[in-house]
C-alpha cells in the first residue's frame, strides 16, 4: 500500500508508464460514493494521463433509490401514523411533490438517526408511537437493518417496522456492463461493500466481461494504487480481481455478516434511478419476516415515477454523463436547493463536482 507522498508519486509515473503501454483510451468507472468523494477532494483526477479517464457510476444509495420510492417514503411521512427514522442524507432528497424535510416543517415526525439500532431504541422509548426505519444502504449498511429487525423481535416491540430499500451492488454493475452503452476498461471496486461481500463476488462478471476490477481503500494514495493497477492490467491485456485492500477485505467477505443478512433478506428484483428493474438487485424481506414491512403495513406502493424535469442523474449514476455537463449544474441545482439526489448526499457524484470540482475549475 502506498502510504507517503514520495511513494504517491512514484504511483503517479507508475500510472503514466502504464497508460503508455497501454497505448489506447481507458475509461476506469468507480462505484463507491466515499471514492468518489475522496477522488474529487484530493484532486486525483488531475493525475491522470490524457488517455486515462475517471468516471462516477451507481456507489451512492440514496442516489440510486429511485423517484418513486422517494415518493413512497414520503407519503408515508404524510400520513402521520407513524415516526419516519431515516439517515440525515434522504431527508433532503426531493420527490415529486415534497421531501422528508417539507413534510417535517409542516409537522410529520421524522427523525434522523445513526444507526437501525437507534430507531429499534426510539421504538423501545416510544411505545405508544409506531417506529418505521428507511432501509436504505448497500450491503455494508443492510445486515445492521437484519440486525435491528432482529433486536425488535428480541423485544418483542410491535411498534417497530422498516421500509426495505436495500440494494446489491453486483448486480447492478452486471447489468451496467451488459447494457453495452458505455464501455468501461476497468473497475475500482467498494471497499465498503467488499469488507461484508468479499473480492471473490467480483469474479463471475470480470472474467464474463473481460473486465479489470481493484478493490480499493479510500486515502488518497489507495485509491491511486487501485488507477495503477487497472492501467497495467489493461496493458498487459489481464482481467484479473486484485485485492488491494487486504487488511479488511478477505475473499469470502463478512460471513457472519451475510448469514445476518440472508436470514432476514433474500435476493429479488429492485428498481433503481437510471438503471430500471434489475433481477436480484434488491433485498426484500423473507415472509417470516413480512410482520416487520412497513410499506405493507400502512399501504404505501412504490410507482414508476419520472426523473424531475431536467434532473440527468440517472444518466450521471450510468456514467454517461459527467455532473458538469447536466443543464442544471451549479444553476437550477445546488446543495442549497437540489433537484436531485446526487446533488443531495455526501456521497453524490454532482455534490462531489460541486464542492471540489468547482473550486479547482474542473
Amino acid at each position: 500500500m502506498i502510504s507517503t507522498a514520495a511513494a504517491a508519486e512514484t504511483a503517479r509515473k507508475s500510472l503514466a508508464h502504464w497508460a503508455e503501454q497501454a497505448a489506447r483510451p481507458l475509461t476506469l468507472m468507480e462505484v463507491c460514493g466515499t471514492h468518489t468523494m475522496a477522488i474529487h477532494r484530493h484532486g486525483i483526477l488531475s493525475l491522470l494521463p490524457e488517455n486515462v479517464r475517471l468516471i462516477s457510476g451507481p456507489g451512492c444509495p440514496v442516489c440510486v433509490t429511485p423517484q418513486g420510492q422517494v415518493d413512497q417514503i414520503v407519503a408515508l411521512a404524510r400520513q402521520g401514523e407513524a415516526t419516519v427514522a431515516t439517515f440525515g442524507d434522504m431527508v433532503r432528497v426531493p420527490g415529486s411533490t415534497s421531501s422528508l424535510e417539507r413534510e417535517r416543517a409542516l409537522g410529520a415526525d421524522v427523525r434522523v438517526v445513526y444507526s437501525p439500532l437507534d430507531a429499534v431504541a426510539l421504538a423501545e422509548a416510544l411505545p405508544s408511537r409506531h417506529v418505521v426505519f428507511i432501509g436504505i444502504g448497500f450491503e455494508t449498511t443492510v445486515p445492521t437493518v437484519a440486525a435491528a429487525v432482529i433486536e425488535a423481535r428480541r423485544r418483542r416491540l410491535g411498534n417497530f417496522t422498516i421500509l426495505a430499500a436495500g440494494k446489491r451492488i453486483p448486480p447492478a454493475l452486471d447489468a451496467l456492463l451488459a447494457s453495452g452503452e458505455l464501455r468501461v476498461d476497468g473497475l475500482i471496486c467498494p471497499g465498503h461493500v467488499s469488507v461484508v461481500i468479499g473480492w471473490r463476488a467480483y469474479e463471475p462478471f470480470a472474467q464474463r466481461h473481460r473486465l479489470p476490477c481493484a478493490v480499493a481503500g479510500f486515502e488518497p494514495t489507495e485509491v491511486l494504487e487501485a488507477i495503477v493497477a487497472l492501467v497495467r492490467q489493461a496493458a498487459e491485456g489481464r482481467a484479473d480481481v486484485e485485492n488491494l485492500y487486504s487488511v479488511w477485505v478477505r475473499p469470502e467477505g463478512n460471513r457472519r455478516a451475510l448469514k445476518t443478512l440472508e436470514s432476514v433478506f433474500v435476493a429479488g428484483p429492485s428498481r433503481w434511478r437510471g438503471l430500471g428493474i434489475i433481477e436480484r438487485s434488491g433485498l426484500l424481506l423473507r415472509e417470516e419476516w413480512s410482520d416487520y414491512d412497513a410499506a405493507r403495513r400502512f399501504g404505501v406502493e412504490e410507482h414508476e415515477v419520472a426523473e424531475p424535469s431536467g434532473c440527468r442523474c440517472g444518466d450521471v449514476l450510468r456514467g454517461i454523463l459527467a455532473p458538469a455537463d447536466c443543464a442544471l449544474f451549479a444553476r437550477a441545482c445546488t446543495p442549497e436547493s437540489p433537484v436531485g439526489p446526487c446533488m443531495v448526499s455526501t456521497e453524490g457524484s454532482c455534490a462531489a463536482a460541486y464542492r471540489y470540482g468547482r473550486r479547482r475549475g474542473q
